[in-house]
């Protein structure tokens, strides 16, 4: 019997199959383009290796083709029968996935990895902030990551794939300096790991280090795939930096290059897509810069097209900004009645504060977002990301004559933004 590169034992008797399965494992681990490529073949030289069947939906669902990884899900499904424990433990953690149950999923994964931690699959599900823990709603998940990650270690030792999740949960918990260093030990064992090389640019983000950053950043991504899954968020962080250096011509490259809508290869998913835009366009207009109407529009529309339905949280809160900004009201006002989603209670004051704020209305903005500002990590996302939240809210004090209280906000809350933050008028 053939084993991946864990030393878990894999239900193939074809040794190609094995290594075209470990080769595709690490595209998905590392987000590095190729990971459909090589499963695909996987499958195709044994199509009953079930769990190819599970890591090739994985790279679909990566690739967003959510009805191939369907198909993929049920074909493994199909082969569970006779199967070991584990293997048959993974592929009902992917049935539930595609049954719409991520409550049980996660629990499931909870309790699959305490009997088989090293099987990074399953193990990835509830690692990074947009995975099952992340996107649970519940107060507390940065940290529920962390303790996650922190079990896991002593079984993964010196592993690029899990060294790079466990440094963005301790980077998500205040702990940047730490997650720098065992990021760069990843890099040191795979410097193409593109999640890496992601958690890294957060790490430098919250130290601060801005120009580093984007030295870094701008040298790395010339080596990595444009048509693989992070380009895009990546080209997003680049273009932040360039935004805090007053670079508007790197800005708009990057942003014109891979983030909008409708720009580069077209390989991030759809929530990337909307977020990574929406935010740009509004830390630009934040730092002082005009955005066209017809970019905010291009937006919102794309929001509708994607996200018409209510339910995923973190699109919402950024869907309801590219609406208010679009001037589409009736958008707007199908998020402020949203009941949907692990975090709507929070999507309905924030989508009242981005309608304040495309009016003017700082009080009004102000007196939706405050609730908010208490735990708006249940979004989740990244502290960078949700960087969108706490400026908005530093922008409504200040227009309200309130600048020495935003500062002090700054300074409890965000203490990277004490000195100078990325807002017109703060320095």
């Amino acid at each position: 019997m053939q084993q991946d590169r864990y030393g878990n034992a894999l239900s193939t008797g074809s040794a190609e199959a094995a290594m075209a399965y470990v080769e595709g494992v690490d595209h998905v681990l590392g987000n590095t383009y190729g990971g459909v490529e090589a499963l695909a073949r996987a499958v195709e030289l044994d199509d009953r290796f079930a769990l190819g069947h599970i890591a090739h939906a994985r790279a679909l669902m990566y690739a967003n083709d959510m009805g191939g990884a369907r198909d993929a899900v049920g074909r493994a499904v199909a082969l569970a029968d006779g199967l070991s424990d584990r293997e048959r433990s993974h592929i009902r953690i992917y049935e539930l996935l595609m049954d719409g149950k991520p409550v049980e999923a996660r629990a499931a994964v909870n309790t699959h990895v305490r009997d088989w931690p090293c099987d990074p699959i399953v193990a990835q599900l509830n690692c990074q902030v947009f995975g099952l823990i992340g996107f649970s709603g519940c107060a507390g998940r940065e940290a529920e990551m962390l303790a996650y990650t922190s079990a896991l270690a002593p079984a993964y030792g010196e592993d690029w794939w899990f060294l790079s999740v466990h440094a963005q949960s301790l980077c998500e918990n205040g702990r940047p300096d730490r997650a720098l260093e065992v990021m760069e030990r990843s890099l040191e064992l795979n410097n193409g790991n593109a999640n890496a090389s992601h958690f890294k640019s957060h790490a430098m983000y919250e130290m601060g280090q801005t120009a580093e950053g984007r030295a870094y950043l701008d040298a790395w991504m010339e080596g990595y795939d444009a048509r693989g899954l992070l380009h895009g968020h990546l080209s997003w962080h680049a273009a932040l930096w360039a935004l805090e250096q007053g670079d508007m011509e790197a800005f708009w490259a990057w942003y014109d290059g891979g983030v909008g809508p409708g720009t580069g290869p077209g390989s991030a998913l759809p929530i990337n897509v909307l977020t990574d835009a929406a935010a740009l366009l509004w830390r630009a207009e934040l730092a002082g810069h005009s955005i066209a109407p017809e970019r905010w529009r291009d937006v919102s529309a794309y929001a509708c097209a994607q996200f018409a339905n209510p339910g995923q949280s973190f699109a919402d809160m950024h869907a309801a900004l590219a609406h208010a900004m679009a001037g589409d009201g009736a958008a707007l006002a199908r998020l402020v009645e949203a009941s949907r989603g692990f975090a709507a209670d929070l999507v309905r004051p924030v989508a009242l504060g981005w309608g304040a704020v495309a009016r003017q209305d700082w009080e009004g903005a102000l007196d939706a977002l405050t609730p908010v500002m208490a735990d708006h990590a249940r979004f989740g996302g990244s502290r960078a990301q949700r960087d969108l939240l706490e400026l908005t809210w530093m922008l409504c004090l200040m227009r309200l004559g309130r600048k020495d209280e935003a500062k002090r906000a700054a300074a409890t809350r965000r203490p990277i933004f004490a000195e100078a933050a990325p807002l017109a008028g703060y320095a």
